[in-house]
């Protein structure tokens, strides 16, 4: 959705839709390592989860935190995304679920 969303210029909803595939990245990483993940408002909480998280989560932690910064600009300010920052979020939101598949499917 995310992608499709960026193709047709609409940047926040692009945006919106990689910040919450990067949220459930988080989960489902935080999941497969240890077996339980919180549900919480803070961000830096949920940074600190994935941190914790084995290998995986470690290396995806900064990812997930840049992730997080658009959360706010895309979804609650009422100016646009640029396409530009869109279009690595999407980035980051898609290395993000393909960290979640290589837990769930280790190779």
């Amino acid at each position: 959705m995310a992608a499709l969303a960026l193709a047709s210029g609409k940047t926040n909803a692009a945006a919106s839709n990689a910040v919450l595939a990067g949220i459930n990245a988080k989960d489902a990483i935080c999941l497969m390592s240890m077996g339980r993940t919180r549900k919480s408002d803070d961000h830096r909480s949920a940074i600190a989860e994935l941190q914790s998280a084995g290998l995986i989560g470690k290396s995806q932690a900064q990812r997930f935190q840049r992730l997080l910064a658009l959360k706010n600009d895309a979804q609650y300010h009422s100016g646009d995304v640029s396409h530009a920052r869109a279009s690595k979020g999407l980035e980051w939101a898609t290395d993000l679920v393909s960290a979640a598949n290589e837990s769930l499917h280790p190779s």
